[in-house]
């Protein structure tokens, strides 16, 4: 007779994995069934490559038709498909994961590996209301990881791109509120209905081993004995505990919340019923803590066999049928695959599989009612591969609604049964020292009594978690949290990166990305890492071109460190990378564009560019093309923004998009690339800004004058780089030169003078707002091309304007810098007497103004402007000292006219 057992995991759990490979190795299977997609039958055996190390992850995608290389979408088919990656999920997997150590058997036994749970070609084929996740009172619409769902953003978190969705298998699900109304935090109990619904996650695993006699007995040290035996024994004491476990559940009669509450919640039940107020630390107690000891398997069917027989028929209020639908269908799949797998003639069959199905794969459920559960099923066009996986992402604050709380630590406590907590704070102290934190020998003698003292008071089989980083904080880390929390990043969490074998199905666009990787020395690691990149190396610029290319992609590998890169010259460039799993998704999405980088960014780009609404919108795509080396790309691109830019009359627009492209006009010094195509484009925004700016200056309000400030001063700086691209020195060491008159900038004579005038004929201009009118003359004065700048100050601040008025003059004035203060004591007198000399109400008007613009400026300036003041106040106030040099002859007119008007004798 062939003979089945039914293994009841919970995935991810050190405990679970550990006692599954010894099931395994006693019982010998001949054929090993595992809950997954079955299109991952292919390509399991890559687990056996020595290259693949986990975390890694099955990743399933939906694969329409193709498109040829380098061609968009739209233009492939009238109404294409969604592109592969559109819908994907992903199957983690764990040194620590049951699954993953029942595969790892398999490939070295050299037995048959299936997987057995519902298709992915039919779970990606439902709708996204089904796939996103069911209701806060759905007790079996999140079921486990094998189960994915459609969120509405990656597994990062980020909306994806093409506003499409990618799925995270193991329970994209949210937490939903408990039985008292409150979030519910145990979210690593992996097996049946995880992430907001417990019950299938909680109650699967809830059946650990003998269960130590704790669900039956409490924390009473003689019932738990009695009771443990019962659990681990079957017959007629395992029936005994059946009834007593049914005795504990709410009365039939008892209808409800209290009924909804164990379903939703039924590991939480459990814990309650021993004694315990946390499910999860309970959880951890009778599984992932235990050693050696009878296997729990039985224990966890008969947990799962009671709660389910008692509460199967029970319905929860606002349970949606599609939701049970699919649970149902997903058991059925099961329960056909192994009738499949018996009928082969298989003698030892062992099934792996989330805890709250095995009473259903117990059941005896006839073959033609699971044909008829599974009829017509939709399916999609799938395929199937293997992706490298980080702790990071196993981790529930990853949005992974299968997470556990601490995957470095359940990665320890799996790779180190023995001694695990004197091995682990050993870690932390070397972690520490690393850090230049004194951390000693005694301190790890003292963290390891202290986590073990701890454990013992609290009746635990051993120091957990809890216990371990209380230890670190109180011990290693002499109360200090700021260590502490560099601890739980880098161990308790951890930043393992996962890798695959160079066999493993890949777009070719992946393969491209891979071997760039390899040629320019760029390994991708889960923790960030910066480069500082020097473009005059060819290594360095063809990192940066690949960097910018992908990101063209929207694989966002890199984020540039714009400050590192400013304060570095224009040929230096930071970067900070850190490679994420979905970036992978990314990849196989942005295949449709072509098949290698270069050709699938420069697709991307004219796509892009077709797209662009706005002149800004289309001088970043440029910039972007010369940034990434995109030649063949920046035609269309010029095209497209020639056309637009001689069609649009907004001058705002026109100075929106001038930065951009005098940006880009640098690259062909600091970057080797030709960019004679924009120095037209140039020269034409420049004159139509001049021409078109006068007319937009009148009649605007203060949000209008603030915001063409701020396009103002851009017009500015990119007119004075185009100056110093032609200055010496200036196009190697990114210096702006400032020279009073017209300058010669790249794109033809004058640009500069023509600015400045344009500049100059906007002044003493009736109507002008005084933001406008400040900016203007501090921007001339700058030039030097103004010699009555304090003359113009003493107007704009005097009594016949309004203190309104003067404040935005000043701010206009002052903004981007208050050094002409620190060395102009003239203007800063008249500043610091138009202040001195307002009436308290204005005042009180114009002092969020003032704050505003003094606040922008760096504390060394503000130091300096009131070292200043203090000083100029104290000039007009003193008395002159009597070994100065005084001409009372010259003087004496002028006290006698005053004598006079004061009526005073002379």
């Amino acid at each position: 007779m062939p003979d089945t057992e039914i293994y009841g995991i919970r995935h991810h759990g050190p405990g679970s994995a550990r006692a599954l490979r010894r099931a395994l190795e006693d019982f010998k299977p001949d054929v090993v069934l595992i809950e997954g997609p079955p299109e991952a039958d292919a390509i399991v055996h890559l687990a056996a490559d020595p290259a693949m190390r986990p975390p890694v992850a099955l990743l399933a995608y939906t694969s329409g038709p193709t498109p040829k290389p380098g061609t968009p979408p739209a233009e492939h088919a009238p109404t294409p498909p969604d592109p592969p990656g559109r819908r994907a999920a992903f199957w983690p997997f764990a040194e620590f994961s049951p699954e993953w150590q029942a595969i790892r058997y398999a490939v070295e036994a050299g037995i048959p590996i299936r997987f057995c749970d519902l298709p992915a070609a039919h779970q990606l084929a439902e709708t996204p209301e089904l796939l996103t996740g069911p209701p806060a009172t759905d007790p079996h619409a999140a079921d486990d990881p094998a189960k994915p769902s459609v969120s509405d953003t990656h597994p990062s978190g980020r909306h994806h791109a093409d506003g499409e969705t990618v799925t995270n298998t193991e329970d994209d699900r949210r937490h939903s509120p408990n039985a008292a109304g409150q979030r519910s935090d145990r979210r690593d109990t992996g097996t049946g209905v995880k992430g907001q619904h417990d019950v299938g996650g909680r109650a699967a695993e809830v059946s650990t081993a003998d269960v130590e006699g704790r669900v039956a007995g409490g924390r009473d040290p003689a019932r738990g004995a009695e009771a443990a035996g019962r659990w681990g024994s079957g017959g007629e004491e395992g029936d005994a505990v059946r009834g007593d476990a049914r005795a504990s559940l709410p009365g039939r009669a008892a209808e409800g919340d209290e009924v909804e509450r164990v379903r939703l919640d039924p590991l939480g039940w459990l814990a309650q019923v021993a004694g315990y107020d946390d499910a999860e630390r309970w959880w951890e107690d009778v599984v992932e803590h235990r050693g050696e000891g009878p296997s729990p398997f039985p224990a966890i069917a008969e947990a799962m066999t009671v709660l389910r027989e008692d509460l199967e028929e029970r319905p929860v209020r606002g349970v949606p049928e599609a939701y049970a639908r699919r649970e149902r269908q997903r058991e059925a799949y099961m329960r056909r695959t192994l009738r499949r797998t018996l009928k082969e003639g298989y003698e030892r069959v062992a099934v792996v599989c989330g805890a709250w199905h095995v009473p259903a794969l117990q059941a005896q459920v006839p073959a033609s009612a699971d044909d008829r559960t599974l009829r017509g099923l939709p399916k999609e066009k799938v395929a199937l591969t293997w992706v490298p996986w980080t702790h990071g992402r196993l981790a529930h604050w990853s949005g992974y609604g299968a997470g556990v709380r601490s995957p470095g630590w359940y990665h320890h406590l799996f790779t180190a049964p023995d001694r695990p907590i004197e091995r682990w704070l050993t870690r932390t102290a070397r972690l520490l020292r690393e850090e230049d934190l004194h951390v000693s020998s005694a301190h790890v003698i003292e963290g390891v009594r202290l986590a073990e003292t701890l454990a013992a008071l609290r009746d635990r089989p051993l120091a957990g978690l809890d216990e371990v980083t209380e230890a670190t904080r109180a011990v290693l880390c002499e109360g200090a949290e700021a260590p502490l929390e560099l601890v739980r990043h880098r161990l308790v969490v951890g930043e393992r990166l996962g890798a695959v074998p160079e066999s493993t199905p890949m777009v070719p666009l992946q393969r491209d990305v891979q071997a760039e990787q390899r040629r320019l020395r760029l390994k991708p690691s889960a923790p960030v890492k910066e480069h500082d990149l020097d473009l005059r190396t060819p290594l360095d610029l063809d990192r940066s071109r690949l960097l910018h290319r992908l990101r063209l992609l929207g694989v966002a590998w890199g984020e540039p460190d714009a400050d590192a890169s400013r304060s570095k010259g224009t040929f230096r460039e930071g970067w900070r990378l850190a490679w994420r799993p979905e970036f992978d998704v990314e990849l196989i999405e942005a295949g449709v564009w072509g098949t290698t980088v270069r050709d699938a960014a420069g697709a991307r780009a004219r796509a892009l560019a077709g797209e662009a609404a706005t002149l800004a919108d289309l001088t970043s795509v440029a910039e972007r093309c010369l940034l990434a080396d995109l030649g063949e790309a920046l035609p269309a691109v010029m095209r497209a923004l020639a056309d637009l830019a001689a069609t649009d009359v907004d001058v705002v627009h026109l100075m929106a998009a001038l930065p951009a492209l005098v940006r880009a006009l640098r690259y062909g010094d600091v970057r080797g690339t030709s960019v004679e195509p924009l120095r037209t484009v140039v020269d034409g925004l420049v004159v139509r800004i001049c021409v078109g700016l006068p007319p937009a200056v009148s009649g605007l309000d203060d949000d209008a004058a603030r915001d063409l400030l701020r396009h103002i001063d851009a017009v500015q700086e990119s007119v004075a780089l185009l100056a110093a691209a032609t200055s010496p020195g200036g196009a190697a060491g990114g210096e702006r030169v400032h020279r009073p008159g017209p300058q010669n900038g790249p794109g033809g004579p004058g640009h500069e003078g023509r600015w400045h005038g344009t500049l100059a004929g906007l002044l003493d201009r009736p109507g002008l707002h005084g933001l406008i009118d400040g900016r203007l003359t501090r921007l001339l004065h700058d030039a030097g091309l103004l010699d009555d700048v304090a003359d113009r100050m003493a107007r704009a601040v005097s009594v016949g304007h309004a203190p309104a008025r003067a404040a935005a003059w000043i701010e206009g004035f002052l903004s981007g810098g208050g050094l002409v203060l620190v060395h102009d004591n003239v203007l800063l007198r008249l500043v610091d007497g138009w202040i001195a000399g307002l009436p308290e109400d204005s005042f009180t008007d114009v002092l969020p103004l003032l704050r505003r613009t003094f606040g922008g400026y760096g504390a060394a300036e503000r130091r300096a402007l009131g070292e200043r003041a203090r000083r100029v106040g104290g000039a007009t106030t003193r008395r002159p000292e009597p070994d100065e040099d005084l001409d009372l002859e010259r003087a004496l007119p002028a006290v006698r006219a005053v004598a006079g008007i004061l009526g005073w004798p002379t």
